[in-house]
């Protein structure tokens, strides 16, 4: 059972389109920077398949469900994610992980 106030990470695992590929890439920085500029976020890191360069895995930590909250409902999550990325993608899963101790 995980404490009310225990940071939240969420692991986000993208299959990109191969034909975008690029364009998903050119995203990320600015998805990163503003999404670290949150008063809520803790960490927020981007991870590329060597081995598959379609598959991407986003690892970001939040103060607790308010900050994650906050960042879905932010103008450049949004913007950047929900209109432009998201429909690149082929395959989504976004899990949420606590702390077991």
């Amino acid at each position: 059972m995980r404490a009310p106030d225990a940071p939240i990470v969420v692991v986000a695992r993208w299959t990109v389109a191969a034909s975008s590929i690029a364009e998903v890439r050119a995203l990320l920085p600015a998805l990163q920077r503003q999404s670290l500029a949150e008063p809520g976020c803790l960490g927020y890191e981007i991870l590329e398949s060597s081995a598959t360069p379609e598959v991407m895995v986003l690892i970001e930590r939040y103060r607790d469900v308010a900050a994650i909250d906050a960042h879905r409902n932010s103008v450049h999550y949004r913007d950047l994610v929900a209109a432009r990325i998201v429909p690149l993608l082929v395959q989504r899963q976004v899990d949420l992980l606590t702390s077991v101790s």
